[in-house]
């Protein structure tokens, strides 16, 4: 029996790779059996410099990257902690503005002045940040886009204030509040809407691995931007209208990151907008466009920064409203919502009424994520043939769904899209309702 486990070690290799990905793995060591009985040789492969860095990478990227996350990651994360970068720079400069009108340095300045007039610009940013997300929390999933730059502008905005209130010295606790207000927005709309991202990101179910990991390059960013800010706060003492360029200059190299970052994103959840955008080419093609190809597509402001007109079909999603409330209906379109109950919609769970070119959806109280889905995308139909002076629109718009919103769904998730959740505002008002049916007489 010793003499058969011997030769089965004498004939054994034993090889030690290191990596977290299985096709990053690199070769580190061979064990294998020597000429002498119960003795082994280990070759090592590499050396000691590319395992430390090695290590250290592994410290800022997620595990198993790139394969662990989604193409878009890495040209988002080079663009967001360039953003990140020129934020902490400009955080000095607006610090220092900030400390100096507060009276640091100054003899006539009081201890509990100062902490009074701290206190009040930070109590100012708690309420702020309550408010706002009482308001706008429940929308920030369905654009995550358009908050994350409305979180850096308004970020900046906030700094601006910081720098300007030395100029004005009466005002100066009423400008620090509204700057502390403006960042409060940042803080709420930055981190849900990161939250959103980092799902996207992970493919590996490893959305805290990045979040992590993400932490970890910020902290890098961080450290060499306040080293940065400090040496240029050194170097424009003194020199407001330098100060003032260099603030400005990096504001505008800030938001223009902010935009290329959000720009890279290739999102493959669907809300109203990129709803509407497949829906409109598939009715005119019969294809679905890929998420890269809705991302150049879609917008990144808000509406009201485009110029835009609300009969263009291409924002059809405008002119759908979903979750109406019912008691905010009057006499004839109630009346014209009960024939559909009992009608066009009597096994659906959504009732659709048109009002002035405008589709509203009343969701039923039992309606499923996706029975909402279904309702908005046969919002989106009816409004599409009212576009197009169609008269009969419950008709015609139910008849195209029963035709095709299955093959539409299904090339939707052979493109790579998730259709289980139509990313939306929050539904509030929901209704019930049920066909009487007549007693019959007995004979």
């Amino acid at each position: 029996m010793k003499e058969e486990i011997n030769k089965v070690n004498s004939q054994t290799v034993l090889e030690e790779w290191s990596g977290t990905s299985s096709n990053k793995l690199s070769l580190t060591a061979v064990i294998s059996p020597s000429s002498s009985p119960s003795s082994f040789t280990v070759k090592k492969y590499g050396n000691r410099f590319n395992l430390f860095s090695r290590r250290f990478l592994e410290a800022f990227v997620p595990e198993g990257f790139p394969n662990s996350v989604t193409p878009d990651y890495i040209p988002f994360q080079t663009w967001d902690l360039l953003q990140g970068l020129s934020t902490y720079i400009r955080m000095m400069l607006s610090t220092q503005a900030l400390l100096s009108a507060i009276g640091v340095g100054e003899k006539s300045a009081t201890v509990i002045g100062a902490t009074f007039q701290w206190f009040l610009r930070d109590l100012t940013g708690m309420l702020g940040g309550v408010m706002f997300t009482f308001y706008q929390g429940s929308n920030l999933d369905s654009n995550a886009k358009m908050w994350r730059l409305v979180a850096d502008l308004m970020n900046d905005l906030g700094m601006l204030m910081d720098l300007v209130s030395p100029l004005f010295p009466s005002a100066f606790v009423f400008i620090v509040c509204l700057g502390s207000l403006s960042r409060s927005f940042t803080g709420v709309a930055s981190g849900a809407t990161r939250a959103a991202l980092t799902q996207h990101f992970a493919l590996q179910n490893n959305a805290a691995d990045i979040s992590a990991k993400e932490g970890s390059q910020e902290t890098v960013a961080t450290m060499i931007g306040m080293a940065l800010g400090m040496l240029l706060a050194h170097i424009t003492m003194d020199h407001p209208t330098i100060i003032w360029f260099s603030f400005l200059s990096l504001t505008v190299f800030h938001m223009y990151a902010n935009y290329k970052a959000v720009r890279c994103l290739n999102l493959t959840t669907l809300n109203c907008e990129r709803s509407s955008i497949l829906l409109l080419h598939f009715v005119e093609t019969g294809q679905v466009f890929s998420p890269k190809e809705v991302s150049v597509l879609e917008h990144v402001l808000p509406l009201w920064v485009s110029s835009w007109s609300s009969k263009s079909t291409k924002f059809l999603y405008t002119r759908v409203r979903l979750g109406v409330r019912v008691s905010s209906l009057n006499s004839p379109e109630m009346m014209e919502l009960l024939s559909s109950a009992g009608s066009q919609y009597e096994k659906a769970k959504y009732l659709l009424l048109e009002k002035k070119g405008i589709i509203s959806i009343v969701m039923h109280k039992d309606s499923t994520t996706a029975d909402v889905m279904q309702a908005y995308i046969h919002a989106l139909v009816m409004a599409n043939l009212l576009h197009h002076n169609r008269t009969s629109l419950h008709t015609d718009s139910q008849t195209w769904m029963d035709k095709h919103y299955q093959t539409f769904v299904s090339k939707l998730q052979s493109s790579g899209w998730k259709t289980g959740r139509l990313l939306s505002s929050s539904i509030t008002w929901r209704a019930n309702w049920s066909r009487a049916i007549p007693d019959k007489k007995i004979q």
